[in-house]
């Protein structure tokens, strides 16, 4: 009989959760103490305090077990989680700052006392007051936030519009449009309905080809099986081709045999099979229109250290080479920028997802910024170096945090026209 050890992270990070709850009761006590609904106020704050937790205990049982699929009522919990406790921290960073001043000016008096006798008073009551307030209100509108991003905000899918005028581009391919999507993260929907909207979504763009940039699942292959039926109705001219992303490996789960490990990543191939997805594993395809040419490249996933470096370009060109325009299927943006764009052959356009936007930050026409650009240089939207384009998707689902807020999920399509080159970086 094997015992199951409780990850040592486990009971410090939920002590420190406790701590922090303590801290702001505390903190608010004294701030309430006159005032008339000071009950009801705790009693809500304790309450939500009770969610949170039941969602903390979802969380914990996730990444312990890896549950094939998910539930709207489990996806609500756990972020009722992540928005409750930003909120926690932001409080406490308000009073931890009122606290450290009122300590300052307290040790100031004292000082002053000795040296020089009595001094006057320094009130804190109406500053204690005015800057718990205000921590109050900063705090409210992530949360606020976050609450949307769990509702609706992780289904709200925006369809991008590239245009891309290209000089490589043959001009047989004029108006030839491109729709990707990427980071589909299926273990984590919690409605179908949704998901059959964002499908047709993509089909009413008309796209020439679908191309999906890797990351089927979270961490088992089954967690597709629900959706086939669903993404089996893409639609294009051409056809839908994908690549693998790091998830799509099973190395986040943990497995009793290795071979039960690449017997689900076989399955995984098997499920776009059944979609009608063409997984291009280190490999490319040609497209010709009036005897003119375009190459799709798909490689293996290739990231920073952890992430699976098997993206092979070399092998994924073989017979390409001749071809005057290339497009790069690579999941993670890191290749482009560490050895796509210093590769002998040139790719006029790498599609990449990945990031996410880490489905939190600010998008807005003439301004973005996410937690992701710490990570990644290249981290959503078009980039451009040594005349090559990138493009990261902010991905179609979600994984973690089980919404999205200010990086809504996208569906992007390029149109493509030939020409001297043009586009927006913005």
């Amino acid at each position: 009989m094997t015992t199951k050890h409780i990850d040592p992270n486990i009971p410090l990070l939920t002590g420190l959760l406790l701590a922090m709850d303590v801290y702001i009761l505390l903190a608010h006590r004294g701030t309430l103490k006159k005032f008339r609904y000071k009950k009801i106020i705790e009693g809500v704050y304790l309450t939500f305090a009770a969610f949170s937790y039941v969602g903390y205990s979802f969380l914990v049982y996730n990444f312990n077990n890896n549950p094939i699929h998910a539930d709207w009522v489990r996806n609500l919990f756990i972020g009722f989680f992540f928005a409750f406790i930003v909120f926690k921290i932001i409080l406490v960073l308000f009073f931890l700052a009122e606290d450290s001043w009122r300590f300052f000016v307290a040790t100031f008096r004292i000082i002053k006392k000795l040296l020089s006798g009595p001094g006057h008073k320094v009130g804190f009551s109406s500053r204690r007051g005015f800057i718990r307030q205000t921590g109050l209100m900063v705090a409210s509108i992530p949360f606020t936030s976050m609450l949307y991003g769990i509702t609706k905000g992780k289904y709200d899918f925006r369809v991008r519009l590239v245009p891309l005028t290209l000089s490589n581009l043959p001009k047989s391919f004029d108006g030839f449009r491109i729709a990707q999507i990427s980071d589909i993260h299926s273990g984590s929907f919690d409605d179908i309905d949704a998901i059959r909207h964002g499908v047709e979504l993509i089909n009413q763009q008309k796209p020439d080809i679908i191309l999906f940039t890797g990351d089927l699942v979270n961490f088992d292959a089954r967690e597709i099986e629900p959706f086939i039926d669903e993404f089996k109705k893409l639609n294009s001219n051409i056809g839908v081709y994908s690549v693998l992303g790091n998830h799509d490996y099973g190395d986040y789960k943990k497995w009793d045999r290795e071979e039960d490990k690449l017997e689900n990543r076989e399955l995984l191939k098997s499920y776009h099979k059944a979609m009608n997805f063409h997984l291009l594993m280190n490999e490319n395809i040609i497209l010709e229109k009036a005897g003119e040419q375009i190459s799709i490249v798909g490689v293996e996933n290739w990231g920073k250290v952890p992430f699976p470096q098997n993206g092979d370009i070399d092998k994924a060109i073989v017979g390409a080479e001749h071809v005057p325009f290339k497009i790069l299927m690579s999941h993670d943006p890191y290749h482009w920028s560490q050895k796509v764009i210093t590769h002998p052959v040139h790719f006029d356009l790498t599609l990449a997802g990945h990031t996410h936007g880490m489905q939190f930050g600010v998008d807005i026409p003439g301004f973005k910024w996410s937690p992701a650009e710490y990570v990644y240089p290249q981290w959503a939207g078009l980039y451009e170096e040594s005349k090559q384009l990138l493009y990261v998707n902010r991905g179609f689902g979600f994984i973690g945090f089980p919404g999205r807020v200010g990086i809504a999920p996208e569906i992007t399509v390029f149109e493509l026209s030939s020409g001297k080159n043009t586009y927006d970086l913005t």
